[in-house]
């Protein structure tokens, strides 16, 4: 079912496309959140892969991390985050922040060309 919705998400993109900041906050000891963090890697790179995911990086301290996200709707970007492996590890929660941007740089001025469309 995941597989299905992320590529429903991937044809519903093209016309429709929401922006989130993913803040993940580890939940369990650091020591338990590294013993996945390969396999936590290898999920990022397939969403990042796929378009689904713009940025990422740890928090400093490192609390969690921060994920620049979009998505066709919340049930498709709750889709994708099911399947962190942390997520189903149950060391860490995400909390998802819609937003529209209105605003950016040269670096992110193709999100923004998008968004105006």
């Amino acid at each position: 079912m995941v597989n299905t919705l992320i590529e429903e998400e991937e044809q519903v993109m093209q016309s429709t496309t929401h922006y989130y900041i993913l803040n993940l906050i580890y939940t369990r000891p650091l020591a338990e959140v590294e013993l996945l963090i390969d396999e936590h890697s290898h999920y990022l790179q397939s969403a990042f892969d796929r378009g689904d995911f713009l940025l990422s990086g740890r928090k400093d301290p490192w609390t969690g991390g921060i994920i620049l996200a979009k998505a066709s709707s919340q049930e498709a970007i709750q889709a994708i985050i099911a399947q962190d492996p942390l997520l189903k590890a149950n060391v860490i929660k995400y909390e998802v922040i819609e937003f529209h941007p209105t605003r950016a740089n040269t670096d992110f001025s193709s999100i923004l060309a998008t968004e105006k469309k």
